[in-house]
């Protein structure tokens, strides 16, 4: 931004359609400032306030309502200040120190009907002056010198870095070890071992196989039943009768 206020652009920070302008009595040095004290059901003059910004310092304007003309303008370098006061009785009303280009000033008093108004008027100085100082400290951070003292993160002649990328530790599992040199089958799916298969058949129901023969059936029959008692009578007709029974069925 340049330095001469004269040479920026203006910004228009806050425009209101209506102000009242007030004389005010001479002020006491140890007495707050009341609008009470003014006559207010009469102003001395009503017109419209623009608010502006060059710079670093604003500019409250008041203007005609109707061709624009400029009545009186107050350059304000600070707020609060002593160019923009409040009165202790109100928040409608200010005291404005007004200003001429010959460099001559007075005081005088402004007050608005809405307190909407003098609300906004009030925001839009407070809003320009945070931003100047906001602007100063920048100012002031880039002309300081860094002191604060500075790492050195470079490497030094001959130091080395060893960077790990990919590696992950992987977990032994431990396996048991059986007590002898063999390992241990496992166990079958089921989860229950089989019987032996036994030597001889006990079941009498047993169905003959396929290509057995009826002699093989009648010794099988034999064989079960060598441990039950033998009859008293070898040559009995019921031994006789069933070799006699085979042979005829067989004969057919």
């Amino acid at each position: 931004m340049a330095t001469d206020g004269q040479s920026e652009y203006e910004a228009v920070l806050c425009v209101k359609p209506e102000v009242n302008v007030y004389r005010i009595p001479p002020r006491a040095s140890n007495r707050a400032i009341r609008a009470a004290d003014w006559k207010l059901d009469a102003p001395d003059w009503t017109g419209r306030m623009r608010v502006t910004a060059r710079g670093k310092v604003a500019y409250v304007k008041l203007e005609d309502k109707i061709s624009g003309e400029l009545f009186a303008q107050a350059p304000v370098v600070e707020y609060p200040g002593i160019t923009v006061e409040t009165v202790s009785d109100s928040s409608r009303y200010f005291v404005l120190r007004i200003q001429d280009d010959n460099g001559r000033s007075a005081f005088i008093g402004i007050g608005f009907g809405d307190r909407g108004d003098s609300f906004d008027f009030n925001v839009a100085l407070q809003d320009h002056f945070k931003w100047v100082k906001q602007e100063d400290e920048f100012k002031k951070q880039e002309q300081a010198p860094d002191t604060t003292p500075k790492l050195d993160l470079g490497f030094k002649e001959g130091q080395t870095i060893t960077l790990n990328i990919g590696q992950s530790k992987k977990k032994d599992r431990s396996r048991p070890q059986s007590s002898g040199g063999f390992g241990l089958l496992p166990p079958p799916p089921g989860g229950k071992l089989a019987p032996p298969p036994s030597s001889r058949s006990t079941n009498h129901n047993t169905q003959p196989s396929a290509g057995g023969t009826d002699t093989g059936f009648l010794l099988d029959l034999d064989t079960s039943n060598s441990n039950s008692a033998a009859p008293s009578d070898p040559t009995s007709t019921a031994s006789s009768d069933l070799w006699g029974d085979f042979d005829s069925v067989s004969t057919k």
